[in-house]
């Protein structure tokens, strides 16, 4: 594996900083890879803009933040606006098909999906929305193993919501 840099960018309550934290430890613990996360947030707690950079690497990392990543997960159009003129040519850019509207201008590898739909619709509850994002993610780049992932969420999350988000991860993946 080569050094991947992503960029999860939205707004507070998207579960963006959540989800980058649980790639990188996913990346550590369980595929035995290198890996560090950085983030920067809005003073509002919801709603105000949220970005995780996270990078993981064969090799050792020497510098953690992200300044033009390989992968870009933008959950806001402003999010979208602003990361997807910094993605690398030819990078992979995932949007959520009820929050951004994509250009076809930008020289990325746009996938634009219906994950909000999903976890509304399918589960019910718009909470593991930033799970089922990490399993498409995961399901398009093969960045590391689904088995990881959940076994990371195994020890995050409550054992009350652990169904409902190992259910977000394989809609995630089940649509790529």
């Amino acid at each position: 594996m080569d050094t991947r840099r992503i960029i999860f960018s939205g707004s507070g309550g998207q579960g963006v900083i959540t989800a980058a934290i649980i790639l990188a430890e996913a990346a550590v613990i369980y595929e035995n890879l290198n890996a560090v996360q950085t983030q920067v947030y809005g003073p509002e707690s919801r709603g105000g803009a949220t970005r995780a950079d996270v990078i993981i690497s064969t090799e050792p990392i020497f510098y953690p933040k992200v300044a033009q990543p390989n992968l870009a997960v933008c959950l806001t159009q402003a999010a979208y606006d602003r990361f997807s003129q910094v993605l690398r040519p030819g990078g992979l850019l995932l949007t959520d098909r009820h929050f951004v509207r994509q250009d076809p201008r930008v020289d990325a590898r746009q996938v634009e999906l219906d994950m909000y739909d999903a976890v509304v619709n399918d589960i019910g509850n718009p909470i593991v929305f930033n799970i089922c994002m990490l399993g498409a993610l995961i399901g398009l780049t093969g960045l590391l193993r689904p088995e990881s992932i959940a076994m990371v969420l195994e020890s995050r999350v409550p054992a009350e919501f652990l169904d409902m988000n190992r259910s977000a991860l394989q809609a995630g993946l089940a649509m790529v």
